[in-house]
């Protein structure tokens, strides 16, 4: 969106327009201008349509749209995080409050979607499991990045959806662990304190080895950049590792958790 906007600016520019003159003829407010040129708006189709009109329908505007389509189940204010999520040679996951969507299976999200306030519809419950059925690829589309989850053993123990959802649930976590790179952990009860208590995280490292954090609350997500933040939730989540079960012991704990069921 910020390249789409330094275009569409670079353009007016070119042909001698003010921001002002230019909301004019395109007939929109030179605020929504500013907004599509600063890469804070998503430009809609008659925006474009006007804006070529006005630039000398290079063209350049038109195809340049078609690379800005939103993607259908993904709220806006996580799609950032999706797209470092896509990209991530290493990705640090703690979760406390649910399975995490990358492990999810369908019938777990759906249990979840539909408990969501406000509700949601049938077709926005398709749409919703559809993209996280397609995040999910993530898992054996890139056999060279490193995943590794730690998961609070309650999230389980709650047993949303009942027991067959819960057992079905068990048995993926049960086969995804069995991919070379993928590592899950299990925190249990009598841990009762640890480095994470402070909420879930999330701590991807981009191919250039720069590495982001990601928390999620109730109605949002905040992407981190900050070095020494990041340092912070990364000395946590190194403490967390030692505090949970190790590899072996979380599947063994899995295992005698599905003959509980």
């Amino acid at each position: 969106m910020r390249t789409f906007g330094a275009v569409v600016q670079a353009l007016r520019e070119h042909v001698g327009l003010s921001r002002e003159e230019f909301a004019e003829q395109v007939r929109y407010s030179k605020h929504t201008v500013a907004s599509v040129e600063l890469g804070r708006r998503m430009p809609d189709p008659a925006f474009v349509e006007r804006a070529e009109e006005v630039l000398g329908n290079t063209g350049a505007l038109r195809r340049a749209a078609r690379h800005l389509a939103r993607q259908p189940g993904l709220a806006a204010w996580f799609r950032q995080w999706a797209r470092l999520e896509r990209e991530a040679i290493t990705l640090y996951t703690y979760e406390c409050r649910m399975i995490p969507g990358l492990l999810q299976t369908e019938a777990y999200a759906r249990v979840l979607f539909s408990h969501q306030l406000p509700p949601l519809d049938d077709a926005q419950i398709e749409e919703r499991w559809a993209a996280r059925a397609d995040r999910q690829r993530l898992l054996k589309e890139r056999p060279n990045t490193a995943f590794s989850f730690i998961l609070e053993e309650h999230v389980l123990l709650r047993r949303a959806g009942g027991v067959e959802v819960t057992r079905s649930l068990i048995d993926h976590v049960l086969g995804i662990v069995e991919q070379r790179n993928v590592e899950v952990q299990i925190m249990p009860l009598p841990q009762g304190s640890h480095a994470g208590v402070a909420g879930p995280m999330q701590l991807p490292e981009t191919p250039e080895n720069r590495w982001f954090a990601y928390n999620e609350g109730q109605r949002g997500g905040m992407l981190i950049a900050d070095p020494k933040e990041i340092s912070v939730l990364q000395r946590r989540y190194a403490r967390m590792r030692s505090q949970a079960l190790t590899l072996e012991d979380s599947v063994s704990l899995l295992n005698r958790m599905r003959g509980a069921l």
